[in-house]
């Protein structure tokens, strides 16, 4: 075997120029940096790469394929990159085979046979497995600096999959970044050596930045009143309905609950929240103007949970949210109105940032989200609850009442998270 090395400023530089030279016929025996980067210096690695000297590995006669079948360095880089988990997956389930490649009944069958030596066949699946893994290690080491986040701290290589999974999630890039920032300063040094152990320190992190306001019954003597808000479409009445239904079945007490109607602009939506009201037998109250907020109130104050119901409005309509306003500010009974803003999950981090801020002026008190059935990234979630450090209460899964309501969890949203959607979690 002929021995021959290249150099270069990055591992995939110095690959490239072998590539070059001679092809894909070598096997790359090593890969180490003989320069570190200092003042006026660039680093310098070098691989070392063997041919057998009976194949030809001429530039001239190597078969070069047309410029219309190849692919760009930076495309082929990706694609090896987040084509590891798979193939890591692939190395698992080889290792994991656990039939006999041989009869032991028969082997213990005749004491005096010679001692059993292992299967050819079983000797090349492991070599081909530690081949597998060397060279997926490889290429993490090589490719992984083209793909890290643009950020002052080293990310090692070990954090590919878990930034990819959360940058994928639609969580905002900076929140991202300065997460990894934080991962990297505080995990012990021997975690950063293994993805799993990498993955299961972030989703602990990620859990203890999520704040949660936690479901507690009023208190002896006291009642609770919700206002739900938000633009159109996002399922408020539905939620409403869901939280009438668990809190006067669900829970280990069963409580009087009562409807208070904004949205008169909405025939339809008030005649539907009248049917659940029905169905329930649960008290109701109408209100057109700010003035009959109090007196609607009022009329519910025997109800434990008093669950008011808005006009849907365009995060943009400044009219319809200062009427919602004029309401609670026209609230002259002792009871005070938690303000829970509900928000569809499947819109991207920079919509739900706009809607919260357009419905700030209505002093939120917690957010709810909505449709987690109907998307597969949930790290706009998570970046809004960070950005803006309200808590949580409510998830919305799906249409079903009142079975699709889903107390707020960091755990949940996190396994959302990294694992995607999962109804079998609930």
């Amino acid at each position: 075997m002929k021995i021959l090395t290249f150099t270069g400023k990055t591992p995939s530089e110095a690959l490239k120029k072998a590539k070059l030279e001679i092809g894909d016929d070598g096997l790359l025996i090593e890969t180490r940096e003989i320069q570190k980067k200092a003042l006026g210096k660039e680093p310098l690695y070098e691989i070392v790469i063997g041919i057998d000297e009976e194949s030809s590995f001429s530039t001239y006669d190597r078969k070069i394929k047309p410029l219309e079948k190849q692919k760009s360095v930076v495309k082929e880089s990706e694609e090896v990159l987040f084509d590891i988990s798979s193939a890591a997956k692939q190395i698992s389930k080889i290792s994991e085979v656990r039939e006999p490649l041989f009869n032991y009944d028969d082997l213990n069958q005749n004491k005096n046979q010679e001692k059993y030596t292992e299967p050819k066949e079983l000797k090349e699946i492991k070599s081909q497995i530690n081949k597998l893994g060397d060279n997926v290690k490889l290429i993490q080491n090589m490719f992984w600096d083209e793909k890290s986040p643009d950020i002052e701290t080293k990310i090692p290589p070990e954090f590919a999959e878990i930034y990819k999974l959360a940058s994928q999630s639609g969580m905002n890039r900076e929140h991202l970044n300065s997460i990894m920032e934080m991962t990297l300063e505080h995990m012990p040094y021997k975690m950063k050596e293994n993805s799993i152990t990498v993955k299961r320190y972030f989703q602990t992190l990620l859990r203890k930045m999520i704040p949660i306001r936690l479901e507690t019954p009023p208190a002896v003597g006291s009642k609770k009143v919700i206002m739900l808000v938000g633009p159109t479409g996002v399922g408020k009445t539905t939620s409403i309905a869901k939280l009438a239904a668990r809190y006067s079945f669900l829970m280990q007490k069963k409580y009087k609950v009562g409807l208070v109607v904004l949205d008169t602009y909405r025939i339809g939506a008030v005649e539907q929240l009248m049917q659940y009201a029905r169905m329930m037998k649960l008290g109701i109250e109408t209100v057109v103007d700010p003035p009959e907020f109090s007196n609607a109130l009022n009329s519910l104050r025997y109800c434990d949970y008093i669950l008011i119901d808005t006009m849907g409005s365009s995060p943009y309509d400044k009219g319809k949210i200062k009427k919602i306003y004029e309401c609670l500010e026209a609230n002259d009974t002792e009871f005070s109105v938690d303000v829970v803003l509900v928000l569809p999950s499947s819109i991207k981090y920079e919509d739900l940032k706009a809607t919260y801020y357009n419905f700030e002026t209505l002093d939120i008190d917690t957010m709810m989200f909505t449709k987690l059935d109907e998307t597969r990234g949930f790290g706009n979630i998570f970046s809004l609850a960070y950005e803006t450090k309200k808590p949580i209460s409510y998830f919305s899964v799906g249409q079903e009442v009142p079975e699709d309501l889903v107390c707020a969890s960091s755990d949940f949203l996190v396994d959302c998270l990294l694992n995607g959607f999962n109804r079998s979690n609930i």
